[in-house]
């Protein structure tokens, strides 16, 4: 037999017409009529070759063909619905489910440790790909690919299928090694002017936040050494005498703070902004939804 020609609610009226034994009251218990019930029953007899139901005294007789049918047919229904019935909830406790995140450099450091730790005592079978990306658009290219399912990052660039929300935001200062003779004082603009700096550029521009703000300013800095690592900055400034506008939570978790000074920058810049990004055909996955929420919740103080 064909199986592309079978309607599965031809099988649910099957299933309520051997329950009931009486063409209305099966059309009540899966909510049709009693002419679609019948037109139903019609089709059933037409496609098994069976009469199926008999019209007796006592309502329908199943034929032996359709005694044969009644458990296997609702063991297969009962077990369909079983598994739709299991796409609509996740359970954390027991799910040993897979979820692909890639990271941005930062997030690497300050998101990951917390959410390993916080999955090992709420979801200990729960399993992570990790990946990573540099430029922020990156995402997307991860995202329409199916090569991820949630990104972490600064927020790609707005597009209908590409959903974000919002996780923290890092705010910046300035670090200069512990026994830099500017180290010793507040830090103003003339000061911060006349110090080498230090600039972390993934995609290797030579213009950044601080030099945009400068510009407005009408002032320019000497850009002495130009990094693409985020990490590498820290252990860089402890060992010289430049100076680095850095994020404060790289500078927190780089392992190197004790050996900085950290002052507030002398000009005002934006905080920068971390999201959580995923697919528009991820967005009501039960499972997905269930991940996006726990990340969402992690304390990342």
């Amino acid at each position: 037999m064909d199986l592309h020609g079978i309607d599965l609610n031809l099988l649910v009226a099957f299933d309520a017409l051997m329950a009931e034994r009486n063409v209305t009251r099966a059309g009540i218990r899966i909510g049709r009529t009693q002419p679609a019930m019948s037109a139903a029953l019609s089709r059933l007899r037409g496609l098994l070759g069976d009469e199926l139901f008999i019209r007796s005294p006592n309502g329908l007789q199943p034929t032996p063909r359709a005694i044969d049918l009644a458990e296997p047919l609702g063991h297969a229904l009962a077990e369909i619905q079983r598994t739709l019935d299991f796409t609509q909830t996740f359970d954390p406790t027991t799910s040993t489910a897979t979820f692909s995140i890639a990271l941005s450099d930062h997030p690497t450091f300050k998101v990951l440790p917390v959410l390993l730790n916080a999955l090992r005592e709420k979801a200990p079978g729960i399993t992570l790909r990790i990946g990573s990306f540099t430029a922020r658009d990156d995402a997307i290219t991860l995202l329409d690919a199916g090569e991820a399912d949630l990104t972490i990052g600064v927020p790609p660039s707005a597009t209908g299928r590409i959903l974000t929300r919002p996780l923290f935001e890092e705010h910046f200062v300035c670090v200069l090694r512990r026994t830099h003779p500017a180290a010793s004082a507040a830090l103003d603009l003339d000061t911060f002017l006349s110090l080498s700096h230090l600039l972390v550029s993934p995609e290797n521009e030579r213009f950044g936040l601080v030099d945009s703000a400068l510009a407005r300013m009408g002032h320019k800095r000497r850009l002495a050494v130009t990094l693409p690592n985020l990490y590498a900055a820290p252990p860089l400034i402890a060992r010289s005498d430049l100076i680095a506008t850095l994020m404060q939570g790289v500078v927190t978790a780089s392992g190197h703070s004790h050996h900085l000074a950290i002052k507030p920058c002398p000009i005002a810049i934006d905080p920068v902004p971390f999201a959580l990004a995923w697919h528009r055909r991820n967005d009501v996955h039960p499972a997905q939804r269930w991940f996006r929420d726990f990340i969402a919740g992690l304390d990342l103080a």
